[in-house]
């Protein structure tokens, strides 16, 4: 009896390894067609070649540590896929019982964007955005790939990037936001349709109040700052 138990467990574990293996090599081969078909290098020149494009250096550092808190908090500490976040994600969903965080890092979130047309869809695809992040890390900065991710976000109303968001809704420069200002853009990228400021301000706001009471949990901002960001109108400009 208890050889056969051994021999079952044994089985299982095999299978598992096999299915394991399985999954690794699509995801590979699907990594390969995509890098065959655009090297990384041409894929991200498609951004960081426009004339708007803002380096990291310009970017607001409220906003990016808005982003951080929001998104994925150990972005500049973390090296490749971060079970602790999506773990994270699911914990503060359940809480909030709504979806306010995201269980992809940014890195990942640059991948799908750059090869999977935004959306990941079954296994295949979710091990190839991993091998596209592995080597989005290889290849580029922390301080980079955060501008590519800034970016390429869609701030809704027709604007592409942080720097269209900035000029657009505050007539500002992205490396001249308010701490409310970066925080409200921070959280507009999660459901743009929904948050963007001429149709979804409320809701703009009430997301605006988690970016911004997660920098306070990151040490980011006291309460007496968030009360105050809290209380600016941050209604578009035009």
């Amino acid at each position: 009896m208890r050889k056969a138990l051994k021999t079952i467990v044994l089985l299982l574990i095999l299978s598992v390894l096999v299915c394991l293996a399985t999954v690794l090599g699509q995801g590979w081969f699907r990594f390969q067609r995509e890098i065959e078909n655009m090297p990384l290098s041409t894929a991200v020149a498609q951004y960081t070649d426009k004339d708007d494009y803002v380096v990291f250096e310009d970017i607001d550092d409220d906003f990016v540590k808005a982003v951080i808190s929001v998104e994925d908090k150990r972005f500049f500490d973390r090296q490749g896929y971060d079970f602790v976040a999506l773990i994270r994600a699911f914990y503060n969903n359940f809480r909030a019982g709504r979806v306010v965080e995201g269980g992809s890092t940014i890195t990942e979130q640059i991948a799908k964007n750059l090869y999977l047309g935004g959306y990941v869809n079954g296994i295949e695809e979710k091990t190839a955005e991993i091998f596209i992040m592995l080597d989005l890390e290889k290849e580029y900065s922390k301080e980079d790939l955060f501008a590519l991710y800034a970016n390429m976000n869609y701030y809704g109303d027709g604007y592409w990037g942080i720097r269209d968001a900035a000029k657009g809704y505050y007539a500002a420069d992205a490396g001249d936001l308010t701490l409310a200002e970066a925080a409200i853009l921070a959280g507009i990228p999660n459901a743009p349709s929904i948050l963007q400021l001429s149709t979804g301000y409320d809701l703009a706001k009430e997301r605006q109040a988690w970016v911004l009471q997660t920098m306070v949990n990151n040490g980011y901002i006291s309460e007496d700052d968030m009360e105050t960001a809290l209380l600016e109108d941050v209604r578009p400009v035009s």
